[in-house]
């Protein structure tokens, strides 16, 4: 699955003898033309650009698409593919520049633009799309979500709790087993550590340390399963949970414990609060109570509520009811953005601050995102024809929203506003655009770092 010719859709194959005679080269730009969010955090083209386009193609690749085309029934341009191979040692003659990793631009604006560096290459150009888009939608959206829920979370955390501290975990990457292969999971989960460092995903642990420099991005606790306090019988809910702050209770140390295999009323008012609790309390950790059934907004305040009833609470500063240290609620299932809003808002309603309760997210958020939740889309803005440059747009009556862009583009900023205007009307010191990558070679590279502290600028 890793020969790149072969990394598009196979009607790309024939789109190298449709273009104009004399054209020598194609500039196209990537957007999110609009969809859910009004922003988009731009993440993750270092990962493809390292993973796929460092590596050059070979003979084999060229042999294999040759093949593959022919049985399949579309043309393959062998002679255009084998001068690559010769004249560029099998490195693409591609020219990428976008916005720096984790900045949060609005949508209608180039976020990524691409151009051949070879003229007899202006085929290439839209071959790459297919790859390339895909490289871009899905990281930027995963973290664009992200981005949504943590910026609902300090809001009620600003609002209801003392200090933001705790606001890096409060939400969980719960996505792995979720994802439809391991490299979304990767790809996805990294994502989600652009603007949190909660997750359960090591396959995001690892494409953070192999293509931005995290040594550890990302960090979990030990935690129960079903099957773990399942397997000691319904008589030994009480021994199981016991066995949980045994093994993993102590000074400074969480735990978490899904507690809703039978009666989570039952585990909070008699098991937790009263069988376990003098323990719950001397552990000097953190017991984390985890729901995992039933309406989030309705259960959520109330297990709150009741945990407060048998461990009591404090008041902070701006009046909200607060857990003692030694226990919270983390609520995992049923989580969207949406949902998070919901929950907290009831939450602030009853007087509970944000503070006791963090979420775990799967599906909602690796999964449950297409290209069109923001709209993305690839499209060729300029050709240059016979050292002519010309404008290239599409403009179809029927949805104007699918309106393209013209011309060799650039992004400004102006008064704090990002705009995308064509790029020979600002100097290039004026251009957000910055060049990553140029005929096999990395230019610019970004560390986790550097793209967290991007996106937190916004």
């Amino acid at each position: 699955m890793q020969n790149l010719i072969l990394n598009t859709d196979s009607y790309k194959t024939s789109h190298f003898v449709q273009y104009p005679e004399g054209a020598e080269y194609v500039s196209s730009y990537i957007e999110s033309r609009g969809g859910v969010y009004p922003t988009t955090v731009f993440f993750g083209l270092q990962m493809f650009i390292k993973q796929y386009l460092t590596k050059p193609i070979t003979l084999a690749d060229i042999d294999e698409a040759d093949e593959i085309c022919a049985l399949h029934g579309v043309p393959f341009n062998r002679k255009g593919w084998l001068h690559i191979l010769n004249a560029h040692n099998g490195f693409l003659p591609l020219h990428i520049e976008a916005v720096p990793e984790g900045t949060v631009v609005p949508t209608g604006n180039v976020l990524v633009q691409v151009i051949n560096t070879d003229p007899t290459c202006a085929w290439l150009t839209s071959y790459i799309e297919t790859a390339l888009l895909r490289a871009i939608w899905y990281p930027t959206t995963v973290a664009t979500v992200s981005k949504t829920c943590h910026t609902i979370i300090a809001r009620y955390l600003e609002e209801t709790a003392d200090n933001l501290n705790g606001l890096p975990f409060k939400l969980h990457d719960f996505g792995a087993r979720g994802a439809s292969s391991e490299e979304t999971t990767a790809i996805g989960s990294l994502a989600h550590l652009v603007n949190f460092l909660g997750t359960d995903s090591f396959s995001g642990l690892l494409a953070a340390r192999r293509y931005y420099g995290a040594n550890m991005a990302g960090f979990s606790i030990p935690a129960a399963e079903h099957s773990t306090i399942t397997s000691w019988g319904r008589d030994g809910e009480t021994a199981a949970y016991a066995n949980m702050l045994k093994q993993f209770g102590g000074k400074d140390k969480l735990v978490a414990v899904v507690s809703d295999s039978y009666d989570i009323w039952n585990a909070i008012d008699n098991l937790w609060g009263g069988e376990l609790k003098t323990q719950v309390e001397n552990t000097g950790g953190t017991l984390v109570i985890r729901p995992d059934s039933g309406e989030p907004v309705e259960i959520v305040p109330e297990a709150i509520e009741r945990l407060m009833a048998k461990f009591g609470y404090t008041t902070n500063t701006k009046g909200y009811k607060v857990l003692p240290a030694c226990v919270r609620l983390i609520q995992g299932d049923g989580v969207c953005a949406a949902a998070i809003e919901a929950i907290l808002a009831e939450m602030k309603k009853r007087g509970l601050s944000a503070d006791n309760v963090a979420f775990g997210m799967g599906g909602e958020l690796l999964q449950k995102v297409n290209r069109d939740t923001q709209r993305f889309a690839m499209k060729a803005s300029a050709i240059c024809i016979k050292g002519e440059w010309r404008d290239v747009y599409k403009d179809p009556i029927t949805d104007q929203g699918k309106r393209s862009k013209k011309g060799r583009l650039a992004l400004t900023k102006e008064d704090g506003q990002f705009k995308t205007v064509q790029r020979n009307t600002i100097t290039a010191e004026d251009n957000q655009l910055v060049t990553v990558f140029n005929n096999g070679q990395v230019v610019t590279e970004y560390t986790l770092d550097q793209v967290r502290q991007q996106a937190l600028k916004a």
